[in-house]
């Protein structure tokens, strides 16, 4: 009888790990990494940041629960952040500019399809969905996101050019930016004043490592920044990232 379990048990278990295993090589062998990549996707000539910047540590907020809405956001398939060509080409630069001066690239949010807009849309007007407020809007009320600017109808991520990241250690330890990702305050905007200086030092390191690559950035999120010369300025997509 024992023997039979430890059968059964070993059985469901292998079961597994070659499942892990599949999933692995689907997202992660060189050869098939372009597989899953939407039509669509790639005939706008979008691409996976990951190619470009291969050090880069991957953090999808929309993609997991942890996030001012407290679940994984539509069109979010994958933790696999994507970018036009040329937005990833310039972000390659930036990454390289950044590795000389002993950081890596932390990226939160990358192309974003319509559908996970319409999903914020539909949490805003939700009353009985909070969101996880106490971690991303404990001093203001929801209702107020968009008067503020922090959710809007339409989202520039959605035109595939435009990243949202931080900075990591070469051994992957989070930089104090005297703030985090998604905060909706005023201790988010880039040129606030009443933080430390080595946080205003930090963010001025990947501000300009942006900038001297044809970025531009935003006042209300240090984290924000969209390629100049975006490929699709007026284009908003929706196909899943995947």
């Amino acid at each position: 009888m024992f023997n039979l379990i430890f059968k059964l048990l070993y059985s469901v278990f292998y079961s597994i790990i070659s499942l892990v295993s599949f999933i692995n090589l689907i997202y992660c062998s060189p050869n098939m990494k372009n597989i899953l990549i939407s039509d669509e996707a790639k005939s706008a000539g979008f691409v996976y940041v990951s190619d470009y910047v291969d050090d880069a540590v991957i953090d999808l907020r929309y993609f997991s629960s942890y996030n001012f809405v407290g679940t994984r956001i539509d069109g979010y398939l994958a933790p696999r952040p994507m970018m036009t060509k040329e937005a990833a080409t310039a972000l390659a630069s930036a990454a390289e500019d950044l590795r000389k001066q002993g950081y890596r690239i932390i990226i939160y949010d990358t192309y974003r399809p319509k559908k996970a807009v319409q999903h914020f849309i539909r949490w805003f007007k939700d009353d009985n969905s909070p969101g996880m407020k106490e971690c991303f809007f404990p001093n203001c009320d929801k209702k107020i996101l968009f008067d503020r600017g922090f959710i809007s109808k339409r989202s520039g991520h959605s035109r595939g050019s435009t990243i949202d990241l931080g900075l990591v250690t070469m051994d992957s330890k989070l930089v104090d930016m005297g703030g985090v990702f998604d905060f909706f305050d005023d201790v988010s905007h880039s040129d606030y004043p009443n933080i430390t200086d080595e946080q205003k030092k930090n963010r001025k390191i990947l501000k300009d490592a942006m900038l001297k690559n044809g970025f531009k950035g935003i006042k209300s999120e240090w984290w924000h920044f969209t390629l100049k010369n975006e490929p699709f300025p007026d284009t908003y997509f929706d196909f899943d990232v995947k």
